[in-house]
């Protein structure tokens, strides 16, 4: 049975950047044999006209998050997303797998180790979190890496 991935991710607030880059991240996943869940193409269903959308939507996300095998968050800017910062806490709180991606070159830290704030990298191992950290589309597919061994049935 192919494992349940949540795609955090900010680019559905964006038509060019929902149409671009995170349809690429969704295909190479979805390659692999991850079942993708991306939040905005869930929650379509939606109706934001309708008083309460906004906890709706939410409480939509809180439950792809518990329901997934792990998460699979688009840590860019600086900081990044406030919402996939949410979603990785409450991932990292119920154990599910990690994975980050960063293409994004800026170093936002205060840690030598880490490159973004060390919270971020608090569901991952001492040593080794670089298996589960991700700078190119191209890196997802590697066997080295910690993904293809999760996605195949091993333990992340």
């Amino acid at each position: 049975m192919k494992k349940k991935l949540y795609l955090a991710n900010p680019y559905g607030f964006s038509a060019q950047q929902k149409a671009g880059p995170l349809q690429d991240i969704k295909r190479a996943l979805e390659s692999l044999g991850a079942k993708v869940w991306e939040p905005f193409a869930r929650n379509n269903q939606i109706d934001f006209s309708q008083a309460g959308w906004a906890y709706r939507t939410g409480q939509a996300d809180l439950t792809d998050v518990r329901e997934s095998d792990g998460i699979f968050a688009v840590v860019n800017g600086c900081p990044p997303d406030e919402g996939v910062m949410v979603e990785l806490g409450m991932a990292i709180a119920w154990g599910k797998a990690v994975f980050l991606y960063r293409d994004d070159f800026r170093r936002c830290t205060d840690s030598e180790t880490y490159p973004l704030n060390l919270m971020l990298f608090s569901g991952l191992p001492e040593t080794g979190w670089e298996q589960f950290w991700f700078t190119s589309i191209a890196e997802f597919g590697d066997p080295k890496k910690a993904l293809v061994p999760w996605l195949a049935g091993s333990n992340a």
